[in-house]
């Protein structure tokens, strides 16, 4: 998967140092994969949820932090939406990503 953008994770983890070996690991995974549907994302990660309208919501740092992706397999690209704590997520508006 082409994933947009690393620099969204590298900013996260410059301020969340804990963050970095978490989301390094993600990122691996997730550009060393060609997923097609969310059953493949399952089998990569086992907490990922699907909220809607292509958003997915993966657990970082063992639920310390939560990632929220667009993700378009037809054109197999990860669009990072949100990187933050898990306080933040539950502020967060998926309507607006």
């Amino acid at each position: 998967m082409r994933i947009i953008s690393k620099r969204i994770i590298n900013i996260f983890i410059d301020e969340h140092p804990d963050a970095k070996e978490s989301l390094n690991d993600w990122y691996q995974k997730t550009s060393n994969r060609l997923w097609t549907n969310f059953i493949d994302i399952k089998h990569t990660f086992n907490s990922v949820d699907y909220v809607k309208n292509d958003l997915y919501v993966f657990n970082i740092n063992g639920n310390k932090y939560r990632l929220v992706a667009r993700i378009f397999f037809k054109h197999p690209k990860v669009y990072i939406r949100f990187i933050g704590t898990h306080a933040e997520y539950d502020k967060l508006d998926l309507n607006i990503l």
